[in-house]
């Protein structure tokens, strides 16, 4: 094949990847994805004009209702954020124990001295506006629930500095002889390893394991198992996201997704069960694993990403040239250690600054409560002489971790169902997470009663700001709210 032709092929599948799918095309996948149980009682739509497709009730729903809980498509934790949450890295479970946790928290913190975290530009650029789990008021009373009266058992909330632990206190949690009183009613699951043998990701089940093995982690995992061709790559990717955007770990699963959805697909076609990367794909195969992720809506990131607030409009420009370079630097890592010739259309950068763009601007915030703060208001609500006896214990580890006792896991995900679920400033459903939604599924609650053919809506933004204020904040999604409330009052 000349170069010219190479070139021509490559373009024509990068179009196709890139590509709209038609109406009865995306009818037939929400359709499947509701024959195998996802989202009862809802059905996605097409819609037409700038809204493209939405989500619609089939039946009715009352008022605090669930009207989706979700499983994410693909999603991984601030980097940021693995010190103080320790995850199964498929879910988002919390794993391993109560005194582990502590001292994956406080290990660490006392081995640096540092008790801030980064800033967040590391982290998605959005996260906060998108269905964040947690509204103003559940933040305040996650940070005041403690009873800040009663001094002696040691569980009340810190409003001073933190406090260095003792010798003996820091010596039980290195050795992990730390038994915590009351524990039991607070048993998490135990660590499961990586199937491929790297210490980076860990699970909460053998079924959590194999699921993230068999949708993207096998082709990302830097273990000794892993079907990725350079380790050393791989290992300057993760890092580089690290360092720059955790966006890029979600992109990478997309992309080692597509590519182990195909083998798969080609596998089952020729009646094989070993994955074989050395087998071509057709064009065909590859868009039908490419399908999950062509239902999202797309633009380039670096042209969708919001200004930071400290970037003057006139050096926009400059920011998203800085923008493009980064994701090339991070594509170029990412074709060092997965690239394969087959989907080569998947490692343009065109494709993925549009599966990084899809992020930017449906990806939902995810937030798990700790079992370490939930255990600390446990520890503060029990009877007095209970709580005194417990505090003898508790009480130093309390003061070393400070305000920190309730910093929860965060994370971003991608979410099949979600993800379709169009804006309303006067929304009929919301994010939130209920006590027992221990997990990184994606949970809406009904605001108010719903009746069946209704669209259900979430809002992207603070509903309770002014309309000028929102019609900034939407701008950076692209869009024009034309709800009721804005046409009222405008």
């Amino acid at each position: 094949m000349s170069f010219h032709d190479a070139h021509s092929s490559l373009q024509d599948g990068v179009h196709k990847l890139l590509s709209c799918p038609s109406p009865c095309a995306m009818q037939r996948y929400y359709e499947q994805l509701s024959t195998s149980g996802l989202g009862p009682g809802l059905q996605v739509r097409y819609i037409g004009g700038e809204m493209g497709k939405g989500v619609f009730a089939v039946k009715d729903f009352n008022e605090e209702e669930v009207v989706l809980q979700e499983p994410m498509l693909v999603g991984a934790q601030h980097s940021s954020n693995k010190v103080n949450a320790m995850v199964c890295s498929y879910c988002f479970r919390y794993v391993g124990s109560l005194e582990l946790q502590l001292a994956r928290r406080l290990l660490h913190q006392e081995g640096d001295s540092v008790g801030d975290e980064e800033g967040s530009e590391k982290d998605m650029d959005r996260d906060e506006d998108v269905g964040h789990y947690m509204d103003e008021e559940e933040e305040r009373d996650m940070t005041s629930h403690m009873d800040e009266d009663n001094e002696n058992c040691g569980c009340e909330r810190s409003t001073k500095p933190k406090k260095a632990l003792p010798p003996e206190a820091l010596a039980a949690l290195a050795s992990g002889g730390l038994q915590l009183p009351h524990v039991e009613h607070f048993v998490l699951p135990p660590v499961v390893k990586c199937k491929g043998g790297c210490s980076e990701d860990i699970y909460c089940s053998d079924a959590c394991a194999e699921a993230a093995w068999e949708a993207y982690h096998s082709l990302l995992c830097s273990g000794p198992l892993s079907l990725c061709k350079n380790i050393d790559a791989l290992s300057s990717f993760k890092q580089f996201a690290d360092e720059t955007n955790d966006i890029f770990h979600i992109a990478a699963q997309v992309v080692a997704a597509t590519i182990l959805r195909a083998w798969k697909l080609e596998n089952e076609k020729s009646g094989t069960v070993a994955i074989s990367s050395s087998r071509g794909i057709s064009e065909a195969t590859m868009l039908k694993a490419w399908e999950p992720f062509a239902m999202g809506y797309k633009q380039l990131w670096w042209q969708t990403v919001a200004l930071p607030a400290d970037v003057e409009p006139s050096n926009e420009q400059e920011f998203r040239n800085q923008m493009k370079e980064i994701a090339a630097h991070s594509l170029s890592l990412l074709k060092q250690a997965i690239y394969k010739e087959t989907f080569s259309p998947l490692f343009t950068l065109d494709v993925y600054g549009h599966i990084i763009g899809m992020f930017e601007l449906n990806n939902l915030e995810i937030v798990v409560a700790s079992p370490v703060e939930d255990y600390f208001l446990y520890i503060n609500d029990l009877p007095p002489e209970a709580k005194a006896q417990a505090g003898l214990v508790t009480k130093v580890y309390l003061d070393a971790l400070g305000d920190d006792y309730t910093a929860y896991c965060q994370g971003s995900a991608f979410f099949a169902l979600q993800s379709c679920i169009n804006h309303s400033c006067t929304p009929n459903a919301k994010a939130f997470k209920r006590d027992q939604d221990n997990d990184g599924q994606a949970v809406l609650l009904a605001t108010r009663h719903i009746r069946r053919g209704e669209e259900i809506t979430i809002s992207y933004i603070d509903e309770d700001s002014s309309l000028e204020e929102r019609k900034a904040a939407l701008a950076d999604y692209g869009f024009t709210c034309r709800c009721l409330r804005c046409l009222q009052e405008s």
